[in-house]
């Protein structure tokens, strides 16, 4: 019996795969995969980002989809590998106007995964490498315009003479990123911020927030971070960065600008945007509009009897300032997530007396132990020796589709608990409500899920282990007294300071503040997957509500996620902008259903 390489069962299988696709029945490719295969498309086939399961998932893609795309000139790019019965090979294909790579693992000879993502428009490149502009203007010329005058005109007109393409309203590092991609596409674009900086919202934050996720996995697009930089980026690093950033790579970016309110127009197929800007009222009439508000919405305040009568301070989370102002204060901390134990342990570093109070379980991994498990084959300096490139990386993570994740996350997540036992232990025996997401698949399963109930142990879990952190847990507030909270066991706590740390809405709450309500209800709840686990109510959908592709809204746009996220599907955002702006056909296979409002 013929024995072939992974090369060889990667070439029969894609010369097959693509003659089936240039018949006459291109549904018919939907055989090339196993009965439970998956094809993950990330705008390429679909115009959408849209995960297919199952042979009639895939026919039925592909009989609306294999004539308009085109899809053809099917390549192994390097060498496939072969890991316990599993083929896996990276692919580069083309479609009519784009440029795709992607991922495939086959199983005895048939797909059990495959990864397809557009990364170029084939008319429209971006302007690098062989095509990068040439800066000076050689020869001479009486109309020379520096390049400096040539930006400052651009800054005189956009907004004012000349409208912009498109408006992203959110200025933190998903707008900045996703502003920097569609700058190197030729799309004009605006991005409001209502901070006088860039980079404000990290500067504004409390003193000791820090990055909880390792350098390699936060790049920003073009400009990766210097080989000298910190593992863990401290906020106010972080934010000259995105001032850099924002600079070096021309955004138009008016900062000290609000957006007041927003209308979609359907005659002209434009948004009316109202914002002011240093005083200035301006309306500018963009075609796109991003909402770019950071993963999370507007802050959660629970509604607690009492509230007004506390002659202390209270606050969100995302207005805490630190903890230097309280030292020998009394101070209630509302929730036992990130922040949570952030602010706590730097109200312990401030000697306050800190007490946190947990409502519900969280989960906890040591950040040694997240980089060791779950991270470092993709994102360390060990990744990168090995020849993991970022880009390698993020396809590496993007080929799995959400359905099986859980299954890679719940072995790495059984010997995290293994291995760190006794410190789970000593934190149980403090009264701390631990879990390991609902399946026991984790951190990224629980942020992916629901964007909470979690804490990247980087010190406060030893300070609640060890009671310098105060916990009263299975509890909450019950009543706010003008000096006191009392809990729902009874207890009474002395306090200066209650903190809320009690998490964000669904990005589509920004917009039923700027647009309107019906907006907000017509597109539905952003971000989880309908897995049915606890905070992300099913339908099962597949991928992440409303982020980086088409919404129920014409032209309106959702972006944002974590550094690695943002990175990443600006990528896909800004090419489905792009083909818009240019007049592309993008005709949206399998636009997502509504069915849960926030």
């Amino acid at each position: 019996m013929t024995q072939y390489t992974p090369n060889q069962q990667v070439e029969q299988w894609l010369a097959s795969f693509s003659e089936t696709l240039q018949s006459s029945s291109p549904e018919q490719a939907a055989e090339h995969f196993e009965n439970g295969g998956f094809w993950r498309d990330l705008v390429a086939m679909t115009w959408n980002i849209k995960t297919m399961e199952g042979r009639d998932q895939i026919r039925d893609m592909l009989a609306e989809t294999a004539a308009n795309r085109a899809p053809r000139n099917w390549q192994l790019l390097e060498d496939a590998t072969e890991q316990d019965g599993v083929v896996e090979a990276w692919i580069s294909f083309e479609t009519k106007d784009a440029l795709g790579k992607g991922q495939l693992r086959l199983r005895d000879g048939k797909a059990w995964t495959l990864l397809t993502t557009m990364q170029e428009l084939r008319e429209f490149p971006e302007k690098r490498k062989f095509l990068r502009p040439k800066g000076a203007q050689h020869g001479a010329s009486k109309s020379r315009q520096t390049w400096l005058e040539a930006r400052q005109q651009e800054e005189r007109e956009l907004g004012y003479s000349r409208q912009p393409y498109c408006v992203i309203i959110g200025g933190g590092q998903g707008g900045i990123g996703l502003g920097a991609r569609l700058r190197q596409l030729d799309v004009p674009t605006i991005i409001i911020e209502r901070n006088p900086n860039p980079g404000d919202s990290w500067r504004n934050r409390y003193k000791s927030l820090c990055l909880h996720d390792p350098v390699w996995y936060d790049h920003m697009p073009y400009l990766p971070f210097p080989d000298h930089w910190p593992v863990f980026c401290p906020k106010d690093k972080v934010g000259d960065w995105l001032e850099m950033y924002t600079k070096i790579m021309e955004l138009n970016y008016w900062s000290s600008t609000e957006c007041t309110g927003a209308r979609y127009d359907e005659s002209t197929e434009e948004w009316v945007v109202d914002v002011v800007r240093d005083g200035e009222k301006i309306t500018l009439r963009p075609k796109q509009l991003v909402m770019a508000t950071g993963m999370s919405g507007i802050p959660n305040i629970p509604d607690i009897p009492g509230m007004d009568s506390f002659e202390g301070e209270q606050h969100h989370s995302s207005k805490h300032p630190g903890g230097e102002a309280y030292k020998g204060k009394k101070c209630v901390v509302l929730g036992s997530n990130n922040s949570a134990h952030d602010i706590c342990a730097a109200l312990w570093e401030n000697d306050a007396d800190v007490t946190m109070i947990q409502r519900s379980s969280t989960h906890i991994i040591k950040s040694d132990t997240l980089m060791d498990l779950a991270l470092g084959g993709l994102y360390s300096e060990e990744a990168v020796q090995n020849g993991i490139t970022t880009e390698k990386a993020d396809l590496t993570f993007a080929s799995l589709p959400y359905r099986i994740m859980p299954d890679f996350h719940i072995p790495v997540y059984d010997q995290a608990r293994e291995q760190d036992a006794e410190f789970y232990d000593r934190l149980e025996n403090a009264g701390f409500m631990l879990d390991f997401g609902d399946d026991g698949s984790g951190l990224f399963m629980k942020y992916l899920r629901r964007g909470s109930g979690y804490y990247i142990d980087v010190g406060a879990s030893e300070l609640v282990a060890q009671g310098e952190i105060k916990l009263k847990s299975k509890v909450t507030i019950e009543r706010i007294n003008p000096n006191s909270v009392t809990l729902t066991d009874g207890t009474e706590l002395p306090a200066d300071l209650i903190v809320y740390a009690t998490g964000f809405g669904s990005m589509n709450g920004w917009a039923a503040r700027i647009i309107s309500q019906e907006v907000a209800d017509k597109v539905g709840k952003c971000w989880g997957m309908g897995s049915d686990t606890t905070k992300d109510p099913g339908p099962w959908e597949g991928e992440l509500r409303n982020m980086w592709k088409p919404t129920q809204q014409d032209n309106l746009w959702f972006h944002g996620g974590n550094l690695h996220q943002s990175r990443h599907y600006s990528l896909y955002l800004a090419l489905q902008l792009k083909a818009r702006k240019e007049g592309l056909e993008t005709p949206v296979y399998g636009l997502q259903e509504v069915h849960h409002l926030s």
